[in-house]
């Protein structure tokens, strides 16, 4: 009976989530393209290190808002082109407070390759601001699981590459993750649909 009761309150607080974004919603313009999620969704725990070699955890996404992006540094085309779309979408989002322009960490799927020392070169490549982090595959399959994205490696001549989501996934001050923005991506729409989902919660623009 209890179990009961105690699933109706979740069911009844998730319906009111939902009800009252969406009021919020209609007075605000919606995403054009990023997927907002209704409920918030928690992240797993998971310990990655960056390319400073300091850990990050679910805590360290707090208190700011985060793009996270899942690749590798040997990635041809997507990475390079998404990071670099991404450091034109910081430069029209400079206008924002500190509180509110978001960052960007690179989750590198490849932490064979990708140490420290690889990831800092590559992001600082694009965005000196840019973070870049990997760890064990237990974490990295973890936390892109809750998330939504997926990996999976592939054979080639020389070795093997990596298959992996290229959604952004936008993680909020409560470490959560509130959005996802799928593909393609343009610096002018990632800007625009951030800007209408931080005001959509609430963080003003």
């Amino acid at each position: 009976m209890k179990r009961q009761f105690l699933i109706m309150v979740v069911a009844l607080a998730a319906l009111t989530a939902g009800a009252l974004l969406a009021s919020h919603m209609r007075r605000v313009e919606a995403p054009e393209q990023a997927r907002l999620l209704e409920v918030p969704r928690v992240l797993p725990e998971f310990q990655l290190t960056n390319h400073r070699g300091e850990p990050l955890a679910p805590a360290d996404l707090a208190g700011g808002w985060s793009w996270l992006f899942f690749g590798f540094t040997h990635c041809p085309d997507v990475c390079p082109t998404t990071l670099h779309t991404l450091a034109r979408t910081e430069d029209l989002l400079e206008d924002l407070s500190d509180e509110t322009r978001p960052r960007v960490v690179l989750i590198s799927v490849d932490p064979m390759r990708d140490d420290a020392e690889q990831l800092e070169s590559y992001v600082a490549f694009f965005n000196s601001d840019f973070v870049g982090a990997t760890g064990e595959m237990g974490d990295l399959q973890r936390l892109a699981s809750t998330v939504g994205a997926a990996f999976s490696y592939v054979p080639t001549e020389d070795g093997y590459t990596v298959e992996h989501t290229a959604s952004l996934f936008l993680i909020d001050p409560n470490g959560n993750l509130s959005a996802v923005f799928t593909t393609p991506h343009t610096a002018e729409g990632l800007a625009r649909d951030y800007r209408r989902v931080i005001a959509a919660r609430g963080a003003g623009a």
